[in-house]
This record gives structure tokens, sequence and C-alpha cells, in this order.
């Protein structure tokens, strides 16, 4: 198998149905399955999901769950088990993301992502440009700003850096072959988490242009994942450690300026908690 679609998806029935028609629109030379996982969701996501599946016999592989694979606590890390096995279910050599609420508008986007990933391959990952739109109404804008790098490597993402929306990302199939790092499991920040390993592989190249659509809406755990909470920094001060020891110590000077800057944020934001 070429490529894998990845997609966790939890409460999405107002999306679920978009997401699936852009992956269908996809043009390629290659076949791909889509992988879907539905983390017991209380709306009709399930059933959305089933009614294509019968539509598109043997392309997409469903695992609905009866229950939420969660953990529940803390809730940085909600849907944290649902996307880890999905990781683990993806068979193709390449894996394509797009969480169930996000969409792709270009029906070459996989072919594109595909072609670049083959023809270099000291690549590890290839993103690309997105629309972010607001359920809230607020203006759209572009993911990435018009001086993006065409080629990143694992410096710009331990100096915090991050300028991949999700459902930009097709990877090297890394994780068919081996295990998630040990520090994975108890970092909040899943996607970070993923790319630092894929990233330490090879390096990360940008196609400039817009290929989807990744929503922002009220329910999204980037609202989680907020520098005014306390627990996430914390916790995101300690993956740059962990990482940081994964990697032997070959970017200690980059990974050292980093936990200045957290140290310095976790005593402002404490100086206020204290204040309050």
């Amino acid at each position: 198998m070429k490529l894998s679609v990845c997609v966790p998806t939890y409460n999405h029935e107002q999306y679920i149905g978009r997401m699936l028609e852009g992956a269908f629109m996809q043009q390629t030379s290659f076949d791909f399955e889509i992988v879907i996982g539905d983390d017991a969701s209380t709306d009709a996501t399930p059933d959305i999901i089933r009614k294509y599946s019968a539509e598109k016999p043997g392309v997409i592989r469903a695992f609905l769950h009866s229950e939420n694979q969660g953990p529940k606590e803390p809730r940085e890390f909600a849907g944290r088990n649902n996307v880890l096995q999905l990781l683990k279910a993806c068979k193709g050599e390449y894996v394509a993301m797009c969480e169930g609420d996000d969409y792709w508008t270009d029906p070459l986007k996989l072919q594109k992502q595909v072609d670049f990933l083959d023809q270099n391959r000291d690549f590890a990952v290839c993103h690309h440009n997105m629309e972010v739109i607001y359920e809230d109404g607020s203006p759209s804008h572009f993911f990435n700003a018009a001086d993006q790098k065409a080629v990143s490597t694992i410096e710009d993402l331990l100096e915090d850096k991050w300028f991949m929306a999700t459902a930009s990302w097709v990877y090297r199939n890394h994780f068919l072959t081996e295990d998630f790092a040990e520090w994975h499991a108890k970092a909040a920040a899943g996607d970070w988490a993923i790319m630092f390993q894929l990233a330490a592989k090879g390096k990360i190249g940008y196609l400039d242009e817009v290929m989807g659509v990744y929503r922002k809406h009220s329910a999204g755990l980037s609202n989680v994942h907020a520098h005014t909470n306390l627990k996430f920094l914390q916790n995101r001060k300690e993956m740059f450690e962990n990482v940081g020891k994964w990697l032997e110590g070959r970017h200690d000077p980059t990974v050292a300026r980093t936990l200045q800057r957290y140290n310095e944020l976790l005593a402002s934001l404490e100086k206020i908690g204290s204040s309050n």
C-alpha cells in the first residue's frame, strides 16, 4: 500500500462527510486506504462513517470504538490513545493526516506530496499551506506566512516553532517498523511528539500551495493547549527536556535556549497566580 490517510474523529457529524469527500476526490497514480478511528462519538459520526464505508467497500478501514479510548485525565491528553492506535494501524509507505473536522480542497494534494517524497529521499515529511477558518466567524487566514521556509529541520522544532497544519502532513511511515519513543506517552502535544520523531529521520519540505482547510472551533484542543495554561506549559517544557535527552545531546544549545524561555514563562505565570 502506497499511502494511508489517517483520520481521528470525535463528534464530527457536521464535518466528517466533507473530510471524506476531500479524500475521495484525490486523483492519484497509486492506491490508498482511509483509516478512521471514531473515539466513541455521541453524535451521528459513526453512522456517517458506516454509510461511506458501504459506498466505498475496501477503501475505508474503520475503528468505531464503543468506549472512548481516553485518557480522560488530564484533559490536555484527550484523544491520545485513539490517535496512537490509528497511526499503528496505517499500513502505507506514507501517511497523510487529516482530522475529522478538517478537509482537503486540491484533488492533486496527495499526488504532489508523494511525488515530492519519492523524489527527495532525504526528506521525512512534506507539508503545505492551509486556509484557517473559524466557527465563530472570525476572519479566515492562511496557516503559513509568505516567508515560510521551503526546507525545515528538527532544529526549527527545537526552537519551539510550529509551522505545519496537521491536515497538511504526508510523512514516511516510520512507525510501521519502529515503536513510539518512550517519552511520547508523556507529551500532551501529540502532534509535536510525532513530528520530533519524524524530523529526527529526515528534513521537512514545504509546498507553497493552499490545499486544504483547517477549522478552529470552541471544542478544539488548541484552546486547552494554550500558553496561559500552567499545566500545559510545564508539560511542554518537560517534552523539550525529554527530546533533548533522547537526541543524546546533539542539539543541547538549541534545547537550552528553549528551556530558558519556558522557565521565564512559567515564572511569570506563577507570579501572576500568587498575586491573585
